[in-house]
């Protein structure tokens, strides 16, 4: 039985193996890659990607990851291809095929047919020998000396690479199109990243109570304004214009400091210089200010009058942390 000690070993010894096939692959970074990114961006027709077997779980990835940052793809099974899925290949397509060997046998059933459809052939392989590479337009060399499987069997080294060779290529097409964050967020609008990128301050502000009180307002009315809206502050608000701002904490300050608090006001009490945000700022702007002066609300103004407060559980319901 394998003890605590033993396992630990077998893990870093993986993950090295993984990590040293990563960086050889730097060393093959070459002008058959530089031409198949050119290929890629002149096209007229789409990048279809294919594999067989664990090859095709890391096409499908590439797939995701080119179509997230702008370079359209299609996933192809290498086996449906020769069963009637074929039919989606157009002479101005671009086809990656992804095999560690390059020499299966539908891969070398598949090469052929694609060839005759006119569409190019880009080798992702880990044998440049192989019958694909042997007739493929560009090859990405993904080769590796050893699986990190100890029977130097199962695809784990072999598939890293290619993951890592596809994640390349991909961020090669995003800056050759000058992709931008906005473009990114027009790809992902549903999920957390999407909203780090589109979601404004105005948009969770508005969703929100807008506490305020005047400068002379008593404590008392403070206190029901703050407990009411349950943002943890309220704003000073003197003619439409931002005064100062009342938190929790200042009504603790406030409580330690007075034995008698009737004859306060809201002016006595509150903080002058608040930290605002605009309301046309992004909301992971709103996180970072509030990380960086360690408070929780900020007050939102919107042509320098108030428009409300952002409070840091707004951006922790959507997700932008």
């Amino acid at each position: 039985m394998k003890t605590k000690f033993d396992i630990e070993n077998i893990a870093i010894n993986a993950l090295k193996l993984e990590a040293e096939a990563i960086t050889d692959l730097t060393k093959k970074i070459n002008d058959e890659f530089i031409n198949a990114v050119f290929a890629i961006l002149d096209i007229k027709g789409r990048v279809i990607i294919t594999g067989i077997g664990k090859s095709a779980i890391i096409a499908q990835k590439i797939v995701a990851t080119m179509n997230s940052t702008g370079t359209p793809a299609i996933f192809m099974h290498a086996a449906d291809a020769i069963h009637g899925d074929l039919g989606m290949i157009q002479k101005d397509d671009i086809v990656i095929a992804i095999s560690k060997s390059g020499n299966t046998p539908e891969i070398k059933v598949l090469v052929p047919l694609l060839k005759n459809s006119g569409a190019k052939i880009i080798a992702m392989v880990g044998n440049t020998k192989s019958y694909l590479a042997e007739h493929a337009d560009f090859i990405l060399d993904t080769t590796v000396s050893r699986e990190a499987c100890p029977l130097n069997l199962a695809p784990t080294t072999s598939t890293t690479a290619q993951l890592a060779m596809g994640d390349a290529l991909a961020i090669c097409l995003l800056e050759c199109r000058s992709f931008t964050d906005n473009d990114f967020a027009k790809y992902h609008p549903g999920g957390a990243l999407g909203k780090r990128l589109y979601l404004k301050v105005e948009d969770l502000a508005s969703q929100n109570q807008k506490p305020q009180v005047s400068p002379d307002s008593s404590i008392k009315e403070v206190l029901i304004e703050i407990t009411k809206n349950r943002l943890g502050a309220v704003a000073v608000v003197n003619n439409g214009n931002i005064a100062g701002v009342i938190t929790d904490g200042d009504i603790r300050r406030m409580l330690e400091s007075y034995q008698n608090i009737d004859h306060l006001t809201a002016a006595d009490i509150m903080g002058k210089t608040p930290k605002l945000i605009h309301h046309s700022e992004l909301a992971v702007h709103a996180l970072n200010m509030m990380r960086n002066n360690n408070i929780t609300q900020l007050l939102v103004i919107r042509e320098g009058a108030y428009f409300g407060i952002i409070h840091l559980h707004d951006l922790l319901k959507e997700g932008i942390i």
